[in-house]
């Protein structure tokens, strides 16, 4: 939902900027001294210059990023937060200017912040969601000036190709952006009458099982459970041993492991394991009329 700033915030801003813009930019070697005294002695007050001196690319950086409906003000504080953290992270000695330098780390603060607050469900989790995020309003203009509400497939993949992502991507992602934030207790119905009154969470689809189905599944499993092991108490040891070790395990052990194990080949093992699950079925069978219908045997 779209944050809107109030005049008087409006005002402060204004005045912020016009004072940020007055502020001298540095020369190099200033640049390298002051990156010096704050990195090497703990300087404020060096800090406090290099960061005011390029305050205005913090303005132009957040500037760009108003269309997202978020207070301007708060764009710019984040913006601070980036050239923050690259006074503190810049090394003068590689040759790099600090605007040149500091202009990623703003620009990485204000997205991460754009991401965070544009929408109350967590939009970009990924460097491909990111991607498409900040540029996928772009690329549809691009393709269709605006004037269709959804891409069609060669789109997608146009897109994709561009931004060195997947088609799928590309596809949610513009139906996260076409569909803003729905309150789950928006009404659906004029609201008029409380028995007509029907909110959109009413109507959000359950995939849970319904609590006449919990209790059937439960009384069902409760008899599977038995039946299988008045089956398994049909067998002997050796043939128990086999069933559990290739057919109540998640990671069943092979016919050659268990025939080291017994002292014999991995054939006769096999024999084994056929003779005891026909014994379990024969047992099964004077229970149930179809063992494998009521999920006993697959």
């Amino acid at each position: 939902m779209p944050h809107t700033d109030t005049p008087e915030t409006q005002r402060a801003n204004r005045r912020f900027m016009q004072r940020a813009m007055t502020v001298p930019l540095l020369d190099r070697e200033t640049e390298f001294e002051l990156a010096r005294r704050w990195r090497e002695d703990g300087d404020d007050q060096a800090l406090h210059q290099l960061t005011c001196a390029y305050m205005r690319l913090v303005i132009s950086l957040a500037t760009r990023f108003r269309n997202y409906g978020l207070p301007y003000g708060d764009l710019v504080q984040e913006g601070n937060v980036g050239l923050m953290q690259a006074a503190a992270r810049f090394e003068p000695e590689r040759g790099v200017r600090f605007s040149t330098y500091a202009t990623w780390w703003i620009r990485a603060a204000i997205q991460d912040y754009v991401l965070r607050n544009w929408s109350i469900v967590r939009t970009g989790t990924t460097a491909a969601h990111k991607s498409l995020f900040f540029n996928l309003r772009r690329l549809r203009a691009l393709i269709d000036s605006g004037t269709r509400q959804t891409l069609r497939q060669e789109d997608r993949i146009f897109i994709a190709k561009r931004l060195g992502v997947g088609v799928d991507d590309v596809e949610s992602m513009d139906a996260r952006l076409m569909a803003g934030d729905r309150s789950l207790n928006a009404m659906l119905s004029d609201g008029t009458s409380d028995d007509n009154a029907t909110e959109w969470q009413d109507m959000l689809p359950c995939d849970r099982p319904q609590p006449d189905e919990e209790v059937m599944e439960q009384h069902d499993g409760a008899y599977r459970s038995r039946w299988i092991a008045e089956a398994l108490g049909k067998l002997n040891e050796r043939e128990l041993l086999i069933i559990r070790e290739r057919r109540l395990r998640d990671e069943a052990l092979t016919l050659e492991t268990l025939g080291t194990q017994l002292g014999i080949s991995k054939e006769r093992v096999r024999q084994i394991e056929h003779l005891a699950l026909k014994k379990m079925r024969t047992a099964l069978l004077e229970k149930v009329p179809d063992p494998e219908a009521a999920g006993l045997l697959g």
